[in-house]
């Protein structure tokens, strides 16, 4: 009788398991590149590790797709009817984004106006992705700590793995069916870490703090690993760690130019102009409104004049004064230098991104001119209308002019070119850009071209990135990590404005954002040390 009660339930579990052989969402997620190695993860946390799991990819293999995809079946199958998703503030948006885009979920954030309405009845809503600087603070842990979470996911989950921190607390004490954990780097600095880590996902699976010492860390040296075997063998319960070389990612090379311009006399008055304004009122109007003026002055003049006209006209000299003069620029710096890369081998294919639509409608014009053959891939544009601008840019057209959704979920393989004809101050959306075209599927090398008039922000920020830490060169998707170990919990955006607004003249700019580069070159040593300690403890031991 036993037996048969035993048999039983065997093939109960069997049955279980065969369940997840097939995942459901994989017809419900459209437009979303999956990879092979991404479904086998998804399939194997569903019926192994019962949706707690590290996921440890190599930057750049898509941990955030693998999340949603498990996301998307959890919640098909039923499995899950409410989701957290904790992640360093600059990725909140990133988060919801991709979320919403990608896998039709829609989280609402911290940075949502409800939020700072009615924390109750935020933290109450089933979708949600917060800061984990904001849910770990006095005024939020109780709320979070207190309700109940069918998934839990945290993104770059390597800020987790001090146990003595708030970060660390709040996840151990928030009540969860099932964790996912997301970080390219688990351990920096010794194999504690990965106690700590592990600890969250299956408390007791390395028992105690001592006896994992005891038992798996070599004596005098807390980062090499003791016992190599048995460990392996318990990891592989939790923790899953696709790697670049067995899944044999073989990416073309990549070059990257810069073009320093010298902007005309009315631009260089107008730039200088908004700059003055912007310190003036860095008081008195809202920030993110004068962090716009400053984008679109390094865009172009028509995306500053509009909104110049629809935000500030007649309210001052200065705004009137600002608005003529960026009617009367011409032909600017950046316009000349783009009409230059075009009409060099103008049959080859070329991808121009800029961040704002009325810079594009001034760039067609300036095409139109000169006789320039182009599509347009807008984010105002319905979807039939955009699947048919890559179209046109595949098949006919040598020039795709696109605005910032063109780098969200478009593959542009088939082109080796990109031109940047202005800079988002975000390193992770220059990269996004970049990941259009630097993929799986090129063939051959891509080569970037990038436009900055000199003394600009954007001229500030290119000259850290390349001189400092050579962006260019690195992997895509590792600016994300490295962005996080400066320790910041601002958005990069608004440290450069701040560096921008607080600085009295070019000098004291200079001198600042030397010192943000250097910190950016401090993060990216730590980021690579621990890298490489990851590769040793790991090796390519835990793939699919």
């Amino acid at each position: 009788m036993l037996e048969e009660s035993q048999l039983r339930v065997e093939y109960a579990y069997l049955d279980i398991q065969s369940a997840f052989d097939d995942l459901l969402c994989l017809n419900e997620i459209k437009g979303v590149e999956r990879y092979w190695y991404q479904i086998e993860s998804a399939k194997k946390t569903l019926k192994y590790f019962h949706g707690r799991v590290l996921l440890c990819d190599e930057v750049g293999l898509g941990k955030t797709i693998e999340a949603g995809i498990l996301m998307k079946e959890y919640l098909l199958r039923g499995m899950v009817k409410n989701i957290l998703i904790l992640t360093p503030a600059p990725l909140v948006s990133q988060w919801q984004e991709e979320m919403a885009e990608k896998f039709d979920i829609a989280f609402i954030t911290t940075d949502d106006s409800l939020f700072s309405a009615d924390p109750d009845r935020f933290w109450r809503h089933p979708f949600i992705v917060a800061s984990i600087h904001t849910a770990k603070s006095s005024k939020h842990f109780s709320h979070v700590a207190g309700n109940f979470y069918d998934l839990v996911v945290v993104d770059e989950a390597h800020h987790l793995r001090n146990r003595n921190t708030l970060n660390w607390k709040l996840v151990n004490e928030i009540k969860k069916r099932f964790i996912f954990l997301l970080t390219a780097t688990p351990v920096q600095n010794h194999l504690i870490e990965l106690f700590n880590l592990i600890t969250l996902l299956k408390p007791g699976q390395f028992k105690t703090e001592r006896l994992f010492r005891q038992e798996y860390v070599q004596r005098g040296d807390a980062r090499k690993p003791a016992n190599k075997d048995k460990l392996r063998e318990l990891l592989r319960d939790v923790m899953i760690r696709n790697t670049r070389s067995v899944i044999d990612l073989k990416l073309p090379r990549r070059f990257a130019v810069t073009r320093r311009l010298e902007a005309n006399a009315v631009e260089r008055e107008l730039y200088n102009g908004i700059t003055d304004f912007v310190r003036a009122q860095s008081d008195s109007l809202p920030a993110p409104f004068l962090q716009l003026l400053l984008r679109e002055a390094g865009s172009s003049p028509s995306a500053l004049r509009a909104t110049l006209l629809r935000r500030q006209a007649g309210r001052s000299q200065t705004v009137d004064r600002l608005t003529d003069l960026a009617e009367r620029v011409g032909e600017t710096a950046r316009e000349k230098a783009l009409l230059e890369i075009l009409l060099k081998n103008p049959e080859d294919k070329k991808v121009v991104f800029t961040q704002y639509l009325k810079s594009l409608d001034a760039i067609a014009s300036l095409l139109k001119r000169h006789g320039l053959r182009f599509a347009e891939f807008r984010g105002d544009l319905p979807a039939r209308e955009k699947e048919e601008a890559i179209r046109q840019f595949r098949e006919d057209l040598p020039i795709l002019l696109s605005t910032e959704s063109g780098g969200e979920g478009r593959n542009l393989q088939f082109c080796n070119t990109l031109v940047n004809f202005d800079l988002p101050w975000n390193p992770m959306r220059i990269e996004q850009r970049i990941g259009r075209l630097h993929r799986i599927g090129q063939t051959r090398d891509v080569f970037i071209f990038n436009l900055s008039v000199r003394d600009t922000i954007e001229d500030h920020i290119l000259q850290i990135l390349e001189n400092k830490i050579n962006m260019f060169e690195m992997v895509i998707g590792e600016i994300e990590p490295l962005l996080g170990y400066l320790g910041e919990e601002r958005e990069f955006e608004d440290i450069v404005t701040e560096i921008w607004v607080r600085s009295q003249n070019q000098e004291e700019a200079r001198f600042r954002f030397e010192a943000l580069g250097e910190d950016l070159v401090k993060a990216k040593s730590t980021y690579l040390k621990s890298k490489e300690l990851d590769r040793e403890i790991f090796g390519e031991d835990y793939e699919v």
